[in-house]
C-alpha cells in the first residue's frame, strides 16, 4: 500500500506541474490511462478531490495545492538525494538544468561547458533561454545565470565571467546624417533604439557614469524593442543609437560596422553570475557544470 501510495503521489505531482496528463505521462514513461486511474485512484482513497479537469487543462484544487506545496519538495530532495549516489559511480551522471539569457548562453554557457559534456556523457544540461527572469525554486531549476547586482541575497552567487561595461553605438551611415554626441545629455536631440524591460514592462532608462555619480537618460526614438539582438540588428539599419552591454554587439564595433560613442561614461559593473539556493545540495554533476562555469580571471 505504502508503494502504491509514493507512486500515486508521483503521478499526482507530475500532472500538477505540467498541467497535462499528456506530458506528465510522457516524463513517467506510462500511458495517460494509467496515470488517470492512478490519480482518481489517490482521491478516493483520499476522499477529496486533487485536480480540476477540464477538455484544455488540468489544474489542482485548494487541497491539491496544498498537498503540491507540502510533499513536492520532499520528493525533489529524494530525487536530489538519489542524484548524489552517482558520486560511487565511475562517472557523474544527471541533469542539470540552467535558465539563462539567449546572449549568455551562447557567448559563455556553451563554450566553457563543451569540454565537460564531451568528457561526461552521462551528463544532460537542459537550457532554458530566456530574457525574463525566472523564478528557479518554483520553476525547479539547479541554477539561473544573471547580472550580479540583480541577483536575490539568499542566492550564492558564482562569477562566470569578468565585469561588464556598456556601450553607445550607431552605424556610420547614421552618423553621417547626425552628429556624434559628446555627453550623454546631447542623447536627447537623437534618434535612440528604446529596450522594454521584460520583467517591470518599462522601458530602459540609460544609465551613466560621471564625476559627481550616476546619470540617467531618458530617451526618445521610433523603435522600441522587448529583445536586445532586435537593438543590435536596428543600430546596424542606421536606425539610431543603441545602447546595451557591450558584449551584445558582438565584433560590429571591433569590425567597424558600428561606431561606439561616450565610451568614458561607460564604466565596468558586475558581470554574470550563475545562481542557486543556499540550502541546496550540490550533486556531483551539478558541481561539475559550476566548476566549468567558475569565472578564474581578474575581479
Amino acid at each position: 500500500m505504502a508503494r502504491r501510495n509514493l507512486n500515486d503521489l508521483l503521478s499526482f505531482i507530475t500532472v500538477a506541474r505540467e498541467g497535462s496528463f499528456t506530458r506528465a505521462a510522457a516524463q513517467l514513461g506510462v500511458t495517460q490511462s494509467a496515470l488517470s486511474q492512478a490519480i482518481s485512484g489517490l482521491e478516493e482513497r483520499m476522499q477529496i478531490r486533487l485536480l480540476t479537469r477540464t477538455t484544455r487543462s488540468v489544474s489542482p484544487t485548494a487541497a491539491g495545492e496544498r498537498l503540491l506545496h507540502s510533499v513536492g519538495h520532499r520528493i525533489d530532495e529524494i530525487e536530489a538525494e538519489l542524484d548524489m549516489l552517482t558520486a560511487l559511480r565511475d562517472k557523474p551522471a544527471g541533469t542539470v538544468r540552467i535558465t539563462c539569457g539567449p546572449n549568455v548562453l551562447k557567448t559563455t554557457l556553451l563554450p566553457k561547458l563543451t569540454p565537460l559534456l564531451r568528457e561526461y556523457p552521462d551528463i544532460h544540461i537542459e537550457f532554458d533561454a530566456n530574457h525574463a527572469f525566472r523564478d528557479i525554486v518554483a520553476d525547479r531549476f539547479d541554477a539561473g545565470v544573471r547580472l550580479g547586482d540583480t541577483i536575490d541575497k539568499d542566492m550564492v552567487a558564482v562569477p562566470i565571467g569578468p565585469k561588464l561595461r556598456m556601450a553607445a553605438a550607431a552605424s556610420p551611415d547614421y552618423f553621417a546624417r547626425h552628429p556624434a554626441p559628446d555627453k550623454p545629455q546631447a542623447l536627447t536631440q537623437h534618434q535612440c533604439i528604446n529596450l522594454r524591460m521584460i520583467r517591470s514592462g518599462r522601458i530602459y532608462v540609460w544609465e551613466f557614469e560621471e564625476a559627481d555619480g550616476e546619470l540617467n537618460v531618458r530617451v526618445n526614438g521610433q523603435l522600441t524593442f522587448n529583445t536586445s539582438e532586435h537593438v543590435v540588428d536596428a543600430a546596424l539599419a542606421g536606425l539610431g543609437i543603441a545602447f546595451l552591454p557591450e558584449e551584445e554587439f558582438g565584433t560590429h564595433i571591433k569590425d567597424g560596422r558600428l561606431i561606439r560613442v561616450l565610451e568614458p561614461w561607460c564604466l565596468p559593473f558586475p558581470g554574470y553570475y550563475l545562481y542557486y539556493p543556499s540550502r541546496k545540495q550540490l550533486s556531483p554533476a551539478f558541481s561539475l557544470v559550476l566548476d566549468a562555469l567558475r569565472y578564474r580571471g581578474k575581479p
